[in-house]
């Protein structure tokens, strides 16, 4: 038999600089961030703590100036020693920032966050999974609209699973102020009641319900809502869909970091 290949042994400290050149090429931003501490599962108290913590930062108001501690644990339901002990540790981490006088503001880790989730935000991560509900509990056409200018038009759609439905298609754009959708993305600012309900108006035979879309900016980033053949548009549907329509939209403009209220002021 012939010899057997004989395996290169490792040299000493060969995974040392191994782990060593991997380091030298990763980003400087992530080298400089400590490894995190395993995650061990957080009991009663722990997450009890989390709420507490959250609960305070929560406390925090637009119209505010710096806060004292007795405001804040006022305004948070806790006891001075608790929130003193968790604004300790939220400071600690950024998230409230202790001033030479005494009081509290946010802090800039919030802020780093804030945009965080708007760098990574993604429509079709919140728009897909509505208009799925939309139409699984309609069994009704389900679409999302932005406004371009005086046009609005088509991006996300999923038709009908009925064998009578409307025909449209993603990309299609359709002028404003005719049509739901069209009505829909300047209610708001033309004082229109929510949702928006249109029969035969754009097409004759198609019914519809929409409903705008808020940012976190408070800009409308869309509209939402399903359309009907006509002849199917019965009390019964209307009643249906109208709330699904404006849960839809209420949910998608938290999602967005939008206030839902104002979508709720203007419902009929």
């Amino acid at each position: 038999m012939g010899k057997q290949p004989r395996r290169a042994r490792a040299q000493p400290g060969a995974e040392k600089l191994v782990e060593d050149a991997t380091a030298g090429t990763a980003p400087r931003a992530l080298r400089s961030v400590a490894p995190a501490p395993e995650v061990r599962g957080l009991g009663g108290d722990g997450v009890r703590a989390v709420d507490r913590a959250l609960v305070i930062l929560r406390a925090f108001r637009e119209e505010d100036g710096p806060l004292g501690l007795t405001e804040l644990s006022r305004r948070a339901g806790l006891n001075m020693t608790t929130a003193l002990r968790l604004l300790g540790t939220l400071e600690g981490h950024g998230f409230v920032k202790r001033l030479p006088s005494g009081g509290y503001l946010l802090g800039p880790t919030l802020l780093l966050l804030g945009d965080l989730f708007r760098r990574s935000l993604r429509l079709e991560h919140h728009v897909m999974p509505a208009l799925e509900r939309l139409r699984a509990e309609s069994r009704e056409s389900a679409a999302f609209f932005v406004r371009e200018g005086d046009q609005r038009r088509c991006v996300f759609r999923l038709d009908s699973p009925q064998l009578v439905r409307d025909v449209a298609h993603v990309g299609e754009a359709q002028p404003l102020g005719r049509g739901a959708h069209g009505r829909s993305l300047i209610a708001l600012e033309n004082g229109e009641s929510l949702p928006v309900v249109s029969r035969g108006e754009r097409l004759p035979q198609i019914a519809a319900i929409a409903c705008p879309v808020l940012d976190s900016a408070g800009g409308v980033a869309g509209s939402i809502g399903i359309s009907v053949p006509l002849y199917r548009f019965t009390p019964e549907v209307e009643a249906l869909c109208v709330p699904l329509v404006m849960r839809e939209a209420a949910a998608m403009t938290r999602d967005l970091g939008g206030d839902p209220a104002r979508l709720q002021a203007a419902a009929r």
